[in-house]
């Protein structure tokens, strides 16, 4: 196999369909619900808030956030067969955008 196989195989394994594909395989949303994962990202976030680490307080945010976003979207289905009107798409694109903002006033506008 050539270079350029292996970047063709590469590519087609980043097609939405097989994206989706390892999200509902990967359980994203049993891990995010347990109480480990959750007591343990509290005192992370905890200790972030308590030593002012605002870029790890914001990464947490960032990747705890959009995990139970993908969960919650990829569980309600987001095809755009009822048009755009689709209520788990529109509150996808809702969240996404305040979890961006919060991101983006940690990182940029904040300063303490």
């Amino acid at each position: 196999m050539n270079t350029i196989d292996k970047m063709i195989d590469f590519f087609k394994s980043l097609q939405t369909e097989e994206i989706v594909g390892f999200l509902k395989q990967a359980r994203i949303g049993e891990m995010i619900h347990h109480p480990y994962f959750l007591a343990s990202a509290g005192a992370l976030a905890l200790i972030c808030l308590i030593l002012k680490w605002r870029f790890l307080l914001t990464l947490l945010i960032l990747v705890v956030g959009f995990a139970e976003l993908f969960t919650y979207s990829i569980a309600r289905g987001t095809s755009l067969g009822e048009g755009f009107g689709n209520e788990s798409l529109i509150i996808f694109i809702g969240i996404g955008t305040v979890i961006i903002a919060v991101v983006i006033y940690l990182l940029f506008i904040k300063s303490e």
